[in-house]
């Protein structure tokens, strides 16, 4: 169980990594969107720190994931991230799903393992 959790701990990190990294360096091209989700990404834009917000979050939390230091808080601090991510992609980019599906049971799976560590938040 062990190195389950190293290896989705590793990807989940390295996969916020690439996608913060290409956002700040602008690596990749921005996808050509239509529809509603055009609308909701032009909102977010409009907004002018909420990406920046998010991707800040999702590169400390990959250099978490990656390193193993503070695994326990980049699981709380990326969890409203993932739960966006994943209602995101059910909603306006079905196409994308499976990805979200991937981020979402990854943190729950880690915060699960990591649930020692969360144990004196939910004690009165």
């Amino acid at each position: 169980m062990k190195i389950v959790t190293i290896v989705i701990r590793t990807l989940m990190g390295l996969l916020f990594l690439f996608a913060s990294i290409s956002f700040f360096l602008k690596l990749v091209p921005e996808p050509v969107t239509t529809g509603d989700f055009k609308a909701f990404q032009i909102g977010l834009v409009a907004s002018a720190y909420l990406i920046p917000l998010a991707k800040s979050v999702e590169l400390l939390c990959g250099l978490a994931y990656v390193s193993g230091r503070f695994v326990s808080l980049a699981n709380i601090v990326i969890l409203p991230v993932s739960i966006n991510i994943l209602l995101i992609n059910f909603f306006l980019t079905p196409e994308s799903l499976p990805i979200a599906i991937f981020i979402f049971l990854g943190n729950l799976f880690l915060i699960y393992r990591y649930w020692a560590n969360y144990k004196s938040v939910f004690t009165m």
